[in-house]
């Protein structure tokens, strides 16, 4: 099934496999956060006396010492094994290499000294203030390096919400970034949690778009039908509510139903006269749409459409359309 190439928001059609990095995103509000978690050293278990030699040997009565562990098979002497000092340090530099990468992923990357946390939009920064100062501080900064770096470094965004999420994983605005960055990083499971969890906890419906595209991603399509169906609609932006359109769209082509998916973008406003990018958007999810229906003069009047109200180049419209008069001259 062709792919589609739409550079942002949801994928207009395709396999879910190739969706990656940033590419196939609904529109994006904030980034952030990490689990936390410390081991401890195991010890081997074995016993030992206080002067570190094996213990051994049978009491007055035969038999092993009293609440020392079984014999070795075979050993008539019943002395009894003790880990090699070789054994005892690799286990110390396992455990010390487990620590030390749990550690790493609660610091986070190195947060620019240039980003103070002010930068964060006040609508964010209020939902930071039942924490303490210090905490707020330091998530605020993760939050706002996400920020800057979800289209160009998505990998560090997600980790810098995982250092957020580290902190302050009971706040809806922190599980809602984590998800987006994840979501940009292409970990669509982990995208699907977190949203959905940041869903329960302040019950917005900003995200059912990428809700539904994680779906898509982890190849379940019904699901992703599904939740297109139980989105409250007529509560939607126009901008969301296009994107679900598109999402929807894609899931029919999943299903290898094409002409549902054509009509499903035919009853969405194509012709409307507003010049934003979920126009540009949806009429570049037709298009392509068009040409996997083997229809490419009508796909070559819909990419030029598209590009006509695409100002912030949100598609690759002009070069889809480019490509298709190639293909028609050949």
């Amino acid at each position: 099934m062709p792919q589609d190439r739409s550079p942002r928001g949801p994928r207009a059609g395709g396999s879910s496999s190739s969706r990656g990095g940033g590419e196939g995103r609904p529109s994006r509000g904030r980034p952030d956060s990490g689990p936390r978690g410390d081991s401890k050293p195991r010890g081997d278990g074995k016993p030992r006396s206080s002067d570190g030699k094996p213990r051994g040997g049978a009491d007055s009565r035969g038999g092993p010492p009293a609440g020392r562990g079984p014999r070795r098979s075979g050993d008539s002497s019943r002395e009894f094994s003790r880990p090699r000092r070789d054994d005892r340090r690799d286990d110390r530099r396992r455990s010390d290499e487990d620590r030390s990468e749990t550690q790493a992923k609660y610091d986070g990357p190195p947060i620019p000294e240039e980003i103070t946390g002010r930068e964060l939009d006040r609508s964010i920064a209020a939902q930071l203030k039942s924490l303490p100062d210090k905490l707020a501080l330091r998530v605020s900064r993760h939050l706002v390096a996400a920020g800057e770096l979800i289209e160009t470094e998505p990998r560090t965004a997600y980790e810098h919400t995982l250092a957020a999420r580290a902190r302050a994983s009971r706040l809806a605005v922190v599980r809602e970034a984590v998800g987006e960055a994840a979501y940009a990083a292409g970990e669509y499971a982990e995208a699907l949690a977190e949203l959905k969890a940041a869903k329960r906890m302040n019950g917005a419906q900003d995200y059912v778009a990428i809700i539904a595209d994680c779906e898509r991603a982890l190849g379940r399509p019904d699901r992703a039908l599904a939740v297109v169906k139980n989105a409250p609609k007529d509560k939607l932006a126009p901008a969301l509510l296009a994107e679900l359109t598109i999402v929807e769209a894609g899931a029919r082509r999943d299903r290898g139903e094409l002409d549902a998916a054509l009509r499903t973008l035919e009853l969405s406003p194509l012709m409307s006269k507003a010049r934003d990018t979920w126009v540009a958007r949806l009429r570049y999810a037709y298009a392509d749409a068009l040409v996997a229906a083997e229809r490419p003069q009508d796909a070559l009047t819909w990419f030029h459409r598209a590009d006509a109200v695409d100002a912030e180049r949100a598609t690759d419209a002009a070069a889809r359309a480019t490509e298709v008069e190639r293909s028609l001259e050949g």
